[in-house]
């Protein structure tokens, strides 16, 4: 790969795996457990934090794949590059919309049990942040 585009997609590939960690390990699981902070209160600010991460996860996947497509990539990192925007796609276009749905049911006032879309959604996204590590390695060791 030559060494522009593999500093560019390295940068841009690192800088998603940390907002990644960041939201959906950190911050989504901790502002549950804040003082006064409510089921309805945390899912109003998750969705508008996660739809806020999912527009600029999908502006790095096309910063990425552009800066992999132009720097004459090995095989494992072409790879990589379309196994994570797919991964982020099903998330976009299969589980966030049935995410969507469950808490509009939820801030209406209904009671559900736990969503198997968001296990789902949990299982997506680590293996979109195993993907994103995986990527930013072979894009450094790429020769």
């Amino acid at each position: 790969m030559n060494a522009a585009s593999a500093a560019v997609a390295t940068a841009l590939t690192f800088v998603w795996l940390g907002m990644v960690l960041a939201i959906s390990f950190l911050e989504a699981p901790l502002k549950f457990r804040a003082p006064g902070v409510t089921t309805p209160i945390g899912l109003g600010i998750g969705r508008l934090v996660f739809r806020a991460l999912n527009r600029v996860e999908t502006v790095l996947a096309l910063a990425v794949i552009a800066a992999v497509a132009t720097g004459a990539p090995p095989l494992r990192v072409g790879v990589l590059t379309a196994v994570t925007a797919l991964l982020l796609a099903a998330q976009l276009t299969l589980v966030r919309p049935r995410l969507n749905r469950r808490s509009d049911r939820v801030l209406a006032g209904e009671t559900l049990p736990r969503s198997r879309a968001h296990l789902v959604y949990i299982v997506a996204e680590s293996l979109k942040a195993l993907a994103l590590l995986a990527l930013g390695i072979s894009i450094l060791t790429a020769r």
